[in-house]
């Protein structure tokens, strides 16, 4: 099969090339998946991850990629769930091989069925931004109807989804980003906007929580607009600073079957929008992971027509 290599950490995506490699095989409860679209993360080749084992041994040349939409071709000993010939998309495990490939095995329960009314290029754009942004303001952030929150980058991947789910739920949503990313956030549901380059972000006033994706300063500063009792939710490492009267969790994205369902759920009736930038075929990928200016929405690599 063909898939996108990598060798060498310090070259980045520069380092990618495409080769052919063995089709895997179907371990114990695993499927085999023929891979539609595969969504890319940049930040993932500086995941340890993504270049070593779950022992620390060193697994190059490594296939990246953890966002797929496919077809379940083969089933492992013992899988139960899914049968061969379905539709699925999800969230490829982080120390195993990756989706920028024709073929990926992963364990099925990675996965949920993907509905036939939604394009592979849409199911594969979801699992990493929407299961973060589902995780981040519902199990970690425990977001209420009628609470308000800080949502940093607010235009991204990320950001759009937390906007809209924050929105669905009930509450006032404060976006951030750079000035030109305004429009965009406001499409997307924020109520307000704070461009972080202009304005003062401490006039927000308290709020019950902040959704990170940037880290540093910005963490920083708005750790103390965390109102008594509100949550602090960081995707971006370890935290930096913590609200002096509420809480602050970081966590890492987690493959979760019935999330993806409520997601692909609203994607379908219209309460849920995708942000795709970038689209590519795995051929002609490079150019599509080597932007030569800032990324507008996630990249997907068409794998198949």
């Amino acid at each position: 099969m063909k898939a996108i290599v990598v060798t060498d950490q310090a070259a980045g995506t520069r380092g990618m090339t495409l080769a052919e490699r063995p089709v895997p095989s179907a371990a114990i409860n695993d499927v085999v998946v023929r891979i539609h679209a595969s969504g890319f993360v940049p930040t993932e080749l500086e995941w340890p991850s993504t270049w070593t084992d779950r022992t620390g041994r060193d697994k190059t040349p490594s296939i990246p990629g953890h966002e797929l939409a496919g077809v379940v071709t083969a089933l492992g000993y013992g899988t139960t769930g899914l049968s061969v010939g379905q539709r699925v998309f999800g969230l490829a495990d982080w120390h195993r091989d990756g989706t920028l490939a024709e073929y990926l095995a992963i364990e099925a329960r990675n996965l949920a069925p993907l509905p036939g009314d939604v394009d592979f290029t849409v199911g594969a754009s979801l699992p990493i931004s929407g299961l973060t942004a589902w995780q981040g303001l519902f199990q970690h952030g425990r977001l209420q109807p009628g609470q308000s929150i800080l949502a940093h980058g607010a235009a991204g991947a990320v950001g759009t989804m937390v906007t809209q789910l924050a929105r669905e739920a009930g509450a006032y949503v404060i976006g951030t980003g750079r000035a030109a990313d305004r429009d965009k956030a406001l499409d997307f549901g924020a109520h307000e906007f704070v461009d972080l380059e202009q304005d003062a972000l401490e006039d927000v006033g308290d709020v019950d929580v902040v959704f990170d994706v940037l880290g540093g300063d910005v963490q920083k500063r708005s750790a103390a607009l965390v109102r008594a009792g509100g949550t602090l939710v960081s995707v971006v490492g370890p935290i930096q600073a913590r609200p002096a009267e509420g809480r602050a969790v970081d966590f890492v994205v987690e493959a979760d079957r019935a999330g993806l369902g409520e997601i692909v759920q609203r994607v379908r009736d219209g309460r849920l929008r995708t942000n795709i930038g970038n689209i590519s075929t795995l051929d002609d990928a490079f150019a599509a992971l080597n932007p030569t200016e800032r990324r507008k929405g996630k990249t997907i690599i068409r794998v198949r027509p």
